[in-house]
């Protein structure tokens, strides 16, 4: 199986005083970091989608072979990231595997298992203690029904639940919380 990984790194951040993709921890950008856990855990192409702040995240950040898709609707939320960076993935990927830039908990660990479970026919999502989250792995079959149903700021979150996405149990291997504000930062 092919699997591609897909970045979502659009967001302005406002809760978080800025673009999430240009936040700085450990000496990496959190787009620089993200796209090495996806390359790592084998995903083949990495897609960045970048949006507010593209211009300085693309002059400051090194984003190495990834390819990188700009999404002009970025302020409506992040189901239009979800779709650009469906829509830039070739036929070669027989599934993807979904990360926001603002979990820089998640780590390769936790993508190989999506990696692992890839087919055009799945559809998986983390879980931490029972808790949705990500990443998500969805197989080629269901971009299109995925990608129609994106909206706002819920992404697959809808798709996901109707479509019975099986569990995959990560609190093993991540940490799974969305990094909302600086103090949600460990």
């Amino acid at each position: 199986m092919r699997v591609a990984g897909l970045l979502l790194a659009a967001g302005a951040g406002r809760r978080f005083g800025g673009p999430k993709a240009l936040v700085s921890h450990g000496g990496a950008l959190w787009v620089e970091s993200a796209g090495a856990v996806l390359r790592d855990a084998g995903c083949v192409p990495v897609v960045v989608v970048l949006g507010a702040g593209a211009d300085e995240v693309r002059a400051r950040a090194s984003l190495g072979d990834a390819v990188v898709v700009e999404n002009a609707a970025w302020a409506t939320g992040m189901g239009s990231s979800l779709r650009a960076g469906l829509a830039a993935l070739d036929e070669s990927a027989d599934a993807v595997v979904v990360l926001p830039v603002d979990t820089p908990g998640v780590r390769a660990e936790a993508v190989r298992r999506f990696v692992d479970l890839a087919s055009p026919e799945a559809l998986a999502r983390a879980s931490y203690d029972g808790a949705p989250g990500h990443p998500v792995l969805i197989g080629r079959d269901h971009w299109a029904a995925v990608s129609a149903s994106a909206a706002g700021d819920s992404g697959a979150r809808e798709y996901l639940r109707t479509h019975g996405a099986a569990a995959v149990p990560c609190e093993d291997v991540a940490v799974g919380a969305d990094v909302d504000r600086p103090e949600d930062l460990p």
